[in-house]
């Protein structure tokens, strides 16, 4: 999942790029309005959300906001050390959906993240076509959304509620590397259930034996070593 980054101070677009990297996300890293404007003219349909300081040598996050919200109806979270209501207000009637103030933690920010992308993620399902038929291809695997059945080639694989939930989350992910921590969130937001650590272990586990081939040595369900978890060898068919 991609996300742009502006932020003119290198110390801390360097900091948010490693962390936000080590959390699975693909940054775009502009320090200025200028390079900001060229990337979102010409990559603004590949990024998820925006992350924009508000005092930029050569502008503001204001207008690059604007840009964005005149394209495309991509999420925007600001990034500021002016925390007073004159701002934040015009941020947020700007199309902004949230913001940060600096110094600030970066586990506060990976939460700010994660709720605006879960709020837009809502909305897409809310607004989905009802009569839509999608059936999701995971190499052999077929998922049948609307009725909550998964096949492998021909034969149907009977899953639990959670199992299938879980694959349902990086259905929704394709090609995105997801953290153990983010797939905990996720499956808590799904089905308000607590899952720990090591039931997120077995569950994987399970999935891949139900699924592949050789579960010794899956090729759907991919182990990315030191970060989490990515479905491999998809397509999406409809």
């Amino acid at each position: 999942m991609k996300l742009l980054v502006v932020e003119d101070d290198k110390t801390i677009a360097s900091g948010l790029e490693y962390s936000l990297e080590q959390e699975g996300f693909d940054v775009i890293l502009c320090h200025n309005v200028s390079s900001a404007k060229e990337v979102i003219e010409k990559r603004l349909s590949s990024i998820a959300l925006c992350i924009l300081d508000l005092s930029l040598p050569d502008g503001s996050g204001y207008e690059l906001c604007q840009l964005i919200k005149e394209k495309s109806d991509t999420p925007v979270l600001f990034l500021t050390v002016v925390d007073d209501e004159v701002n934040v207000v015009l941020g947020l009637d700007m199309g902004a959906d949230d913001y940060i103030t600096k110094p600030f933690r970066i586990r506060e920010l990976l939460s700010r993240i994660n709720s605006v992308l879960r709020r837009y993620k809502r909305h897409s399902d809310v607004t989905q076509d009802p009569k839509d038929d999608t059936v999701i291809k995971i190499g052999d695997l077929s998922i049948h959304p609307l009725e909550g059945k998964v096949f492998k080639d021909k034969d149907e694989l009977f899953l639990t509620a959670l199992e299938y939930r879980l694959l349902m989350i990086f259905a929704n992910h394709l090609g995105q590397v997801l953290t153990r921590s983010q797939l905990l969130e996720l499956i808590w937001d799904a089905a308000g259930d607590f899952v720990n650590d090591n039931t997120l272990t077995v569950y994987i586990k399970r999935l891949r034996e139900k699924m592949e081939d050789d579960p010794q040595n899956p090729l759907l369900i991919q182990t990315v070593r030191g970060i989490g978890y990515r479905i491999g060898e998809q397509h999406v068919k409809k």
